[in-house]
């Protein structure tokens, strides 16, 4: 199936050149040092939530929120970029401007898929109806826009005129995807302050039958269920979602919103049963999440690796934003098991050593290992572990100032990230229970300039933060402060850059 295109209008005096000439003019003024060497992050100005991920004509497209005048939130607009290799990326020409009738006051989140021989675009237009800001008075609808290069887009409209009822108005983030000859398409909306994902169904993507809601929220589910995705892994179902107003619990969502996922079921009827909702990260900077059926058949998922309310000291640096690294989902019983891409090791350069076990009271520096664009293997051998830390200090300075824990607790039984002393801005802890039966933590950890992602080698988690630290903060040490157990780092790399 192939789409009809309308006619570009000319782009010289096109809201797309204007934007696209100010990111231009932006990255002369743009300051590096916290700039990310192998995540995907914007030229310059204000990048959010990944919108479109797809795979098409043989390249993966990620799509973003962006907002190319400032290194602040504005009216939305589609960053793109594009890599053959989940590794290396490459920019293209902003996607997406608003200014029509539909999305006047911005390309909100969406998705993108391939039909025939043509890029889709489906997005939430968003109009501000009374003061810009008020949430209250909006209105949002779901566009769609098309591509046979996937690189320039053509605007058709709204394809969904409204929400299921007339008391909705958050009516945004559409995900859709293809199924026994249908496509169909899941959204976040708010009832008052009860979130609701509606489901719709079409065989054009310009004709749209809505079928019912998915699935709703209860007491303590939050008021808004944002960026929906549902899918299937091993035969069950998966409902990925982002809640906002959900309450911290003990260790769990102390971050402002969460994403994450419950595993369950969709039956006949449209309707989705499923477990308890589940964080996908334990870290400090993860949301929005959303996943991409690989041409090999694997579940990968990208997320925006910041937080609403965040410390964003880049914004002074003239950009703001990064994606977190691509990731695979596998679901193991009820839990998803996510991993970094299997592509990512071609990061690697030539190997750092690795160290012997350590064990010792104290913290010994590992000057082998050393730098802002790292993967490393840290192992933790928990066995008579009773008291202390046992763990990793990283992006350390020689003046003792600066450093990033990572640390085992046996008091709490947990895995805890410190970011207490990382540089500008940022503080506090997040963490993530360990069976007390474990005797062992094989640990993966990213470093790339501001940001830090830890995976369990057996994809049981990952903790992703960001991090400010000077540039001169290079260091790693071994930790143990307490009585039994050792820590060692098995295998280092530093990381080429991820920009063709």
């Amino acid at each position: 199936m192939t789409l009809s295109l309308n006619t570009p209008s000319d782009p010289m005096s096109s809201p797309l050149d204007l934007a696209q000439r100010a990111l231009a003019d932006s990255q002369s003024h743009v300051i590096e040092d916290y700039r990310p060497g192998y995540h995907i992050a914007p030229p310059a100005g204000w990048m959010n939530d990944p919108n479109g991920v797809v795979y098409f004509r043989g390249e993966y497209h990620v799509f973003y929120q962006h907002h190319p005048f400032d290194a602040k939130w504005g009216p939305m607009y589609w960053g793109h970029a594009k890599s053959a290799d989940l590794v290396h990326w490459q920019h293209l020409p902003i996607a997406l401007a608003p200014g029509d009738d539909c999305d006047r006051d911005g390309c909100f989140s969406g998705s993108a898929v391939v039909c025939g021989d043509t890029l889709a675009l489906i997005y939430t237009g968003h109009t501000w109806l009374g003061e810009v800001g008020d949430e209250r008075l909006i209105r949002q609808v779901q566009c769609l826009a098309t591509s046979t290069d996937g690189i320039r887009f053509v605007k058709h409209g709204a394809v969904i005129n409204s929400a299921p009822q007339d008391a909705i108005m958050h009516f945004r983030d559409p995900k859709v995807w293809q199924e026994d000859g249908y496509w169909y398409l899941i959204a976040g909306a708010r009832l008052g302050d009860r979130p609701l994902l509606p489901l719709y169904r079409s065989t054009d993507l310009r004709v749209w039958e809505f079928l019912d809601y998915v699935s709703g929220g209860s007491e303590g589910d939050g008021y808004m269920w944002e960026c929906p995705d549902l899918f299937r892994l091993n035969g069950r179902d998966v409902l990925l979602y982002s809640p906002q107003g959900m309450q911290a619990d003990g260790y769990d969502r102390l971050n402002k919103y969460q994403s994450g996922y419950r595993v369950g079921q969709l039956d006949n009827q449209w309707h989705f049963t499923g477990g308890p909702f589940i964080e996908l990260d334990n870290g400090h900077d993860f949301y929005a999440a959303q996943t991409l059926l690989a041409a090999d058949g694997r579940r990968l998922v990208w997320a925006w690796l910041d937080m609403w309310e965040s410390p964003m000291p880049s914004q002074a640096h003239h950009w703001c934003g990064m994606l977190g690294l691509p990731r695979e989902l596998e679901l193991r019983a009820d839990r998803l098991c996510v991993y970094p891409a299997r592509e990512l090791s071609a990061l690697r350069m030539a190997p750092l050593p690795g160290t012997p076990w350590w064990e010792a009271l104290g913290a010994r520096w590992v000057p082998e290992v050393n730098g802002d664009m790292l993967e490393i293997h840290v192992h933790l051998d928990l066995l008579g572990c009773t008291d202390g830390h046992l763990g990793v200090a990283l992006r350390c300075s020689d003046d003792g100032r600066e450093e990033t824990l990572l640390y085992y607790d046996p008091s709490l039984q947990r895995l805890v990230l410190d970011r207490s002393r990382s540089g500008a801005q940022v503080t506090g802890q997040r963490s993530v229970a360990i069976d007390p039966t474990q005797e062992r933590l094989e640990l993966r950890v990213f470093l790339d300039r501001s940001s830090i992602e830890v995976f369990d080698e057996n994809g049981r988690f990952s903790l992703s933060s960001r991090l400010y630290p000077r540039s001169d903060s290079l260091g790693v040490k071994l930790v143990a402060s307490g009585s039994g157990g050792r820590v060692s780092i098995a295998k280092a790399w530093p990381l080429g850059s991820g920009w063709s």
